[in-house]
């Protein structure tokens, strides 16, 4: 029984960590595409930009808010996925950024379609493996979980899509430049993680046959 279990941990380990990297590798596509932020990002450039404050400053703020929530509410979300995408995330995305800025110093506009494209369905891809690995989220994703499968409210895509468009529009409320790569995260990012969820990282940890014990 013990040896079915360790590797498994170990394989949720490593979804917690690829999820976490390539999401920062999506942060920084994004940057460089410069066809809007996600939901999130916007949102918190607007209310940081309220107390003039600067975005690392104020992401740690917000997160944090959300992160005392989620530990009174369902601390269940709280693990070491959470902990990673508190100090990785940053460094992916510089790390992406920097990389772009040395092979496309100037991209074209199919580049940068591309580069947000990446970014877009990178992102889904990344957020369903380390939701499915289940050793904890960031704390903007536990919301929209905690909404979905606590309380039942909606199915998760539709508390996405909410949660996403509530950001966007305190983006608009705080004049922040909105993209064509918001709105499409803002609109599609919910059914597309759930898409992957479904089709590639629950099947890939539990086995086609397999039952989902994760988030």
């Amino acid at each position: 029984m013990e040896k079915r279990e360790t590797p498994q941990q170990w394989k949720r380990i490593a979804m917690s960590f690829f999820g976490v990297i390539v999401t920062g590798f999506c942060i920084g596509a994004f940057q460089k595409a410069n066809l809007g932020a996600d939901p999130f990002t916007c949102f918190v450039t607007g209310i940081g930009s309220l107390f003039h404050s600067t975005y690392s400053t104020f992401y740690v703020i917000v997160t944090g808010a959300l992160l005392v929530g989620v530990f009174f509410v369902e601390k269940h979300y709280i693990g070491i996925a959470t902990v990673i995408n508190l100090f990785f995330t940053g460094m992916a995305a510089d790390f992406m950024r920097n990389i772009l800025d040395g092979v496309f110093p100037a991209p074209a506009m199919t580049v940068r379609v591309v580069m947000m494209l990446f970014g877009i369905f990178g992102t889904c891809f990344a957020a369903s493996v380390y939701f499915t690995a289940d050793l904890g989220v960031s704390a903007y994703d536990a919301w929209s979980l905690i909404t979905a499968n606590k309380y039942k409210l909606m199915p998760f895509r539709v508390c996405r899509i909410a949660s996403d468009s509530i950001c966007v529009f305190v983006g608009l409320l705080c004049h922040v430049t909105i993209g064509v790569g918001t709105v499409i995260t803002a609109l599609f990012m919910g059914p597309v993680v759930q898409w992957f969820n479904t089709n590639v990282s629950e099947p890939f940890l539990y086995g086609r046959s397999g039952s989902s014990g994760g988030i």
